[in-house]
């Protein structure tokens, strides 16, 4: 895992605090030191920590639902993380053009989450990453945790791109 995806997932659960942090890994885990001899950061360093991290999310002003379509296809399957690749573009190849425009949209603002988060909330593995407010009662989380349930016990593939 890169230490920025470490960093973030850190961040998010609330369990960054060094000011100043560098990493050993020994036996696949992974320790963060910092030369704060408190350990604790600053709420003005995380802000500042996470604003640099952290992309606002792109407003495509008068994107077809063609068009959008087939950037969530692509934003789907291409995630970076196997895991997340395989679970939202065999999501996406169900459920994509059944949605709805608001649907998309709100698909869309999911995608800017980081993808262990993602992964987390759609297997509500909520001690990993607890779910935030705004995706507590959404729509398409718990579709995506019903997908996730896998209750036919299939094996996900990358789904080819004419099941779009």
């Amino acid at each position: 895992m890169s230490m920025l995806r470490l960093g973030l997932r850190l961040i998010a659960r609330g369990q960054y605090r060094p000011s100043v942090a560098t990493a050993t890994f020994y036996k696949g885990a992974t320790r963060l030191y910092s030369d704060n001899p408190k350990g604790n950061i600053h709420d003005s360093e995380l802000k500042d920590i996470i604003s640099r991290i952290k992309i606002a999310p792109n407003k495509r002003v008068g994107e077809s639902m063609d068009k959008m379509k087939s950037r969530l296809i692509y934003q789907s399957r291409k995630r970076g993380i196997l895991e997340t690749d395989l679970l939202l573009s065999a999501f996406a190849a169900k459920y994509l053009k059944l949605m709805s425009r608001e649907q998309l949209e709100e698909y869309d603002n999911l995608l800017y989450e980081l993808d262990w988060d993602i992964y987390y909330w759609a297997t509500k593995d909520y001690e990993q990453s607890p779910i935030p407010h705004r995706w507590k009662n959404s729509e398409i989380m718990k579709l995506l945790q019903e997908f996730t349930e896998n209750k036919e016990k299939e094996i996900i593939r990358m789904p080819e791109l004419d099941k779009f």
